[in-house]
């Protein structure tokens, strides 16, 4: 193998899945950068490399160094040291301030902060203060890169690196070595995959039980993220195996002892296929068919509202209910737990201000809530009454470590109304459910053909299909919703029908669109114009603001990931940029929190503007409505891009216009659930651009996807 070593200076490409790219090694010795491909991205542009590897000539692209080792070194030209303390891994120091102190010390800056830190306060702009933090960051840094020179050659990103710092200190690289499936368990950010690839390279067995243990812990986590609260174990056993290529027989000792561990549980069946659940997933579902079986079996508030007060409220909101409407509000005061649940203008709003106006003439207290913060709002403006999201109500605490309402101190309420609920996944249900009064009432309000929550398990579909409660299935469009396409439009998709699209006169602007585009990178120019010219100017939209791409997918040429990048281009005006390993944020940019952090109170899907940039602190601001969250390198991994996110990260959202790529490029995500999710979460503006094929696809895929849950069976008393 030969070594070379050099700056790192552009990336041609890099692989979506984050395990190959193509870079220009700047080398001294050598007068035309070096192309070298392999596993870079834990590296970026401006750092210092020594790669290991070998030439060869590629028919296509000429000759090329593919690297089987890379570690960052520290760098020892003035540009090089002044790009590595601008890097995020020193808190405070920006790319002024780095030029500044090389400007002071020259060549010399590492040594000198290696020997004397408490120097960095000769520099003008630093004062005690700030020189503090950056000692302490220095010193931090330190350490960290000792444990990024053992990281780096096994393709862990510098953010990546901080986090196992800050979890293990200095024994980071003895752990690692020890036992590398424990930065899966431990490390948000890296998965099974990423430490499988270390503990590989450090010599661990293919069958060692760490690695089966582990295997097995993955699979159920992948299981957790498609929405299944257990996997049969001949299933699970499948997928390990499969993963781990290994025999299936090798796997049952590593259930054991993960049972033994009280890190699954296992549930024995009639039948003799046992179910198992990630370590508190069965008790959490036998919790929630259990509250839920509390409520409907306790005796509820005397009182119900006769024809005469409901008269009177149909009167006073101007409506007058359908039969199925008026079936739906008595349902809610004969039954402990109602489910509405209808598709998009049938009533559902009108239903719940009946709700609403009965129940408060009875003197009962009414909780309003939602999943989200979006739906709870918009919950609150179509009532006129206070509604909140599910974890202000229920009072979490991050420093708690939970929600403050439970069995042991109640929710205030008599009537607990919970729209979109869809969206509610069994944890929150048992949280919900357990922290109501017995006397109360539980209204779920949603939409069971949309797509099922994010979170494991089914619980609208599950509480309908257990039989116990009272459900009311709307069908009706009434006249106000006529007139919308969008309305006509979602529930043709919903039938498996094609979608129309409005006859107009020459100029005349109407609601739903559809553009046809074969060609996936056609498909992706069209979206771009779209959404950065056509739209605002003839509908007078505002770009950030009012318009969502809603892709089936992230990959792809109208997946997320492309459509992002181009828009972020199309819009960006100029001014600070922050760079995070491959990423790139901009003044004024789109952005959506991944992740529930309960800290800052920012949560899974909510969607935000960059409002301020600081590249000398390593910030970002975001305004999410009308708070604002300051992001820095702890947790500026928990943002991306969002002119364009998926499907399933809109629920509960909706916009003034939404626009649907539609390409056979995402068969295996066409889907007439998610097909009817994305037309229903526009108010005014439906555009959809793609193939026809496409929406055929999706139309004839009407299967739900099977989720694995044993809600249903719970909440009916059935055996096992």
């Amino acid at each position: 193998m030969e070594r070379l070593r050099g700056e790192l200076k552009r990336v041609r490409f890099a692989s979506e899945d984050g395990q190959f790219a193509v870079c220009d090694l700047v080398v001294p010795e050598r007068v035309m950068p070096v192309t070298i491909v392999g596993n870079i991205l834990a590296t970026r542009p401006g750092e210092t490399v020594e790669v290991w590897g070998r030439w060869r000539d590629d028919p296509r692209f000429g000759r090329q160094f593919a690297i089987e080792r890379l570690e960052a070194v520290l760098p020892s030209t003035r540009q090089g040291v002044e790009r590595y303390l601008a890097s995020d891994l020193i808190e405070g120091i920006g790319p002024t301030l780095a030029r500044r102190i090389v400007a002071h010390f020259g060549e010399a800056t590492l040594e000198i902060l290696d020997a004397a830190p408490h120097r960095v306060q000769e520099v003008e702009g630093i004062g005690k203060k700030r020189a503090a933090r950056i000692i302490a960051s220095w010193e931090e840094g330190r350490l960290i890169h000792k444990i990024m020179v053992f990281l780096r050659s096994h393709g862990v990103s510098n953010a990546n690196a901080v986090r196992i710092y800050r979890k293990f200190g200095a024994q980071a690289v003895e752990v690692i070595q020890q036992n590398p499936y424990e930065l899966a368990e431990a490390i948000f950010g890296i998965g099974f995959k990423s430490a499988d690839r270390i503990a590989m390279q450090t010599g661990v067995e293919p069958t060692a039980l760490a690695r089966l243990r582990a295997g097995l812990l993955h699979t159920l986590g992948e299981a957790s993220s498609e929405g299944h609260m257990y996997l049969p174990w001949t299933l699970l056993r499948e997928r390990a195996a499969e993963l781990l290529e290994v025999g299936e027989h090798m796997l049952a000792d590593a259930l054991e002892v993960l049972r033994h561990e009280e890190r699954v549980s296992v549930e024995a069946t009639l039948a003799g296929e046992a179910r198992v659940y990630a370590a508190g997933a069965l008790a959490v579902e036998e919790r929630a068919a259990r509250q839920l079986r509390r409520l409907m079996q306790s005796p509820g508030l005397v009182g119900r509202p006769d024809a005469d007060a409901l008269a009177g409220v149909e009167a006073r909101l101007g409506v007058a209910l359908a039969a199925l409407q008026r079936q739906a509000v008595r349902s809610v005061f004969e039954q402990k737990v109602s489910v509405i649940t209808g598709g998009p203008g049938t009533g559902k709003t009108t239903i719940v201000q009946t709700i609403c106006e009965l129940a408060e003439q009875l003197g009962w207290r009414v909780t309003l809530a939602a999943p989200t913060g979006r739906a709870a709002r918009r919950l609150g403006e179509t009532t006129g009454r206070v509604a909140t999201t599910v974890h202000r109500m229920l009072e979490y605490s991050f420093h708690a470590g939970g929600f403050q309402r439970d069995e042991e101190r109640p929710l205030e309420t008599d009537l607990l109304i919970v729209d979109e609920a869809s969206m509610v996944d069994t944890y929150l249900l048992a949280a919900l459910a357990g922290a109501l009064p017995a006397s109360a009432s539980l209204v779920l309000v949603g939409d069971i053909d949309q797509l099922p929550s994010v979170g494991p398990g089914q619980v609208l579909r599950d509480v309908i299909e257990s039989g116990v409660a009272g459900v009311t299935r709307l069908s009706e469009i009434f006249r106000q919703a006529e007139a919308s396409t969008i309305v006509i439009n979602a529930h043709r998709i919903n039938a498996g029908q094609m979608p129309v699209v409005p006859a107009r006169a020459p100029g005349e602007l109407v609601d739903f669109y559809t553009i046809n585009a074969e060609e996936p990178a056609q498909a992706h120019e069209r979206i771009v114009e779209l959404v950065s010219q056509r739209m605002p100017r003839a509908f007078g939209l505002d770009p950030l603001q009012d318009v969502q791409i809603l892709a089936p997918m992230h990959r792809g040429d109208v997946g997320c990931a492309r459509l992002n990048a181009a828009l972020q281009e199309a819009f960006y005006k100029g001014g600070p940029q922050l760079v995070r390993g491959q990423r790139r944020f901009c003044l004024g940019d789109r952005v959506m929190q991944t992740r529930n952090n309960y800290e800052a109170e920012v949560f899974n899907g909510d969607v935000g503007q960059v409002v301020a940039v600081d590249t000398e602190e390593s910030q970002l601001r975001v305004r999410f409505d009308e708070r604002e969250v300051t992001y820095d390198r702890a947790n500026l991994d928990e943002l991306v891009l969002a002119y364009a996110i998926t499907v399933h990260k809109s629920q509960g959202s909706e916009y003034r216009a939404v626009v649907l790529p539609m390409s056979t490029q995402h068969y295996v995500m066409l889907q007439r659930n998610l097909l009817y999710t994305a037309v229903t979460r526009a108010r005014e503006l439906v555009v959809v651009v793609g193939s026809e094929e496409a929406v055929r696809l999706a139309l004839k895929n009407d299967r739900a996807s099977e989720r694995y849950t044993q809600l249903a069976r719970r909440l009916r008393g059935d055996t096992v």
